[in-house]
């Protein structure tokens, strides 16, 4: 099956709120082909404003470059002569999937009366891509960041579906501190004067918020170290900061700012926050500990070792089910977007879980008492000096 995006009507989905979401639309692309049992898929899972174009050139529907390229293809990690890949938009975004920007049964775009939706619905919205797909199950599940969250909770979820699960840098329920680094960048969208309360459709929207939010979040994206190796204190070139010029670091995140303007719909990324916010695997399941005992699948957990949004303490967290067969560490001081830029390193970790290659005695996970109730509190472990 030739890569494109393509549109599968799912069906109304209710969702862990009760609130059924009707006629239900996900996006998605795939990669090499199906077998007649279903069982050689891989599903991988994109990160917050990521969508489902893993791999290749920009196209007429497609405004950027593959975000993962050289994990999937012939020869590749995750090889399409063995494995079909399905790559989906996430529910709530404005991949193509349905989304606060999708027009809802009365013909006009949801806005503010999208519904909240959490992690969990948008897992189940997968699996029923999955469903009218033929898919019985999934060889592997894969994702970084948010697309790790989604990853874990379909190992937990639907165990039965899931044969083996690999969790880049994420976490098994939202920190506080994830959380609060997710209130400013969401008032940010808020107060902007062009909102209107989310109903700003057919209009640019908050276009300034959405830039200030993202300028707040790509902070926590790159460590404090590579931060001061590449910009340390100096202005932007041709400007002097102590006369009303930018410092380049401040440059920088501008710039990454109004580059996620110009691709994303900001009522997605409000919603989207707040569904990273809900994460939760113990949630109404006795705990984390015990939701991570329902895991059935051969489970591989990945840290970045300067990550401070997700750290290694969290994943740490994930790598005490009894289903951890190896917890790595992505070595890098590029701090969360490394599970993105050190591609040797995670193309490695990813093709053994896959094959089920032998796991390195030093990545052999170590599980600490826990309580029946929750994740003890991890020691905190520094990380290697940087270059």
């Amino acid at each position: 099956m030739a890569p494109g995006r393509r549109t599968q009507p799912v069906g109304d989905l209710t969702l862990e709120s009760g609130q059924v979401l009707e006629g239900v639309r996900v996006t998605y692309q795939t990669w090499g082909r199906l077998n007649e049992a279903g069982d050689n898929a891989v599903l991988v899972l994109h990160a917050l404003t990521g969508d489902s174009h893993v791999v290749g050139p920009r196209g007429p529907d497609q405004p950027t470059e593959g975000w993962w390229p050289g994990l999937v293809g012939p020869g590749c990690p995750v090889d399409t002569d063995e494995w079909f890949v399905v790559a989906p938009a996430v529910l709530g975004g404005c991949g193509g999937t349905t989304g606060p920007a999708s027009a809802a049964p009365d013909g006009r775009p949801y806005g503010s009366c999208f519904p909240r939706i959490t992690v969990r619905d948008q897992v189940r919205a997968e699996a029923l891509l999955a469903d009218a797909l033929g898919i019985r199950s999934f060889a592997l599940v894969v994702g970084g960041s948010v697309g790790g969250m989604r990853a874990l909770e379909w190992a937990v979820t639907l165990p039965g579906r899931v044969r083996r699960c690999v969790v880049l840098a994420a976490g098994a329920a939202a920190t506080a501190d994830q959380i609060a680094w997710s209130v400013p960048q969401q008032h940010a969208v808020r107060l902007d004067p062009a909102f209107h309360g989310g109903d700003y459709y057919p209009g640019p929207g908050p276009r300034q918020g959405l830039a200030i939010a993202r300028q707040i979040a790509h902070a926590t994206y790159r460590s404090a170290e590579e931060l001061a190796l590449r910009f340390g204190r100096d202005g932007q070139a041709g400007e002097d900061p102590l006369r009303g010029g930018r410092y380049a670091v401040q440059s920088y995140l501008e710039h990454h700012g109004a580059k996620l303007v110009r691709r994303f719909d900001a009522n997605a990324y409000l919603v989207l926050t707040e569904a990273m916010n809900s994460h939760d695997v113990g949630r109404d399941r006795g705990g984390v500990d015990a939701a991570l005992r329902r895991i059935t699948a051969e489970l591989t957990v990945a840290v970045v070792s300067s990550d401070r949004l997700f750290t290694p303490a969290d994943g740490a967290v994930v790598a005490r089910s009894p289903a951890c067969r190896e917890l790595a560490t992505i070595d890098s001081p590029y701090g969360h977007d490394a599970f993105l830029v050190e591609t040797d390193q995670v193309f490695a970790i990813v093709s053994r879980a896959l094959r089920g290659d032998p796991v390195p005695e030093e990545n052999r996970p170590r599980r600490p008492a826990a309580t029946a109730t929750g994740p003890a509190t991890p020691a905190l472990v520094a990380g290697p000096s940087l270059w």
